[in-house]
């Protein structure tokens, strides 16, 4: 990783803290995938957009309808439970 990409990636996770309100270290609790039967929804405000089967990782379990997620281009955002299968 060249230090452009990671000044990149620090901008956008003190961006993300900052949106989301979340203090604290940014760490994966764990990988979850979209089902594939699931609809696809374009992201808007804070939802991340949905892609069938798109791996994605898991920052915070915030309540029972949401869970707090960033996907492979490191893009964070919410995301529904009901759409989301353990691996």
């Amino acid at each position: 990783m060249t230090l452009k990409e990671c000044k990149k990636e620090e901008k956008a996770d003190r961006e993300f803290q900052k949106k989301f309100k979340f203090e604290g270290s940014i760490s994966v609790l764990t990988r979850m995938m979209v089902d594939p039967a699931a609809t696809e929804k374009r992201g808007g405000g804070k939802n991340l957009p949905l892609r069938r089967g798109e791996i994605l990782d898991v920052i915070q379990f915030t309540n029972r309808e949401q869970i707090l997620c960033r996907n492979s281009q490191r893009r964070y955002g919410y995301v529904p439970r009901a759409v989301m299968l353990h691996l």
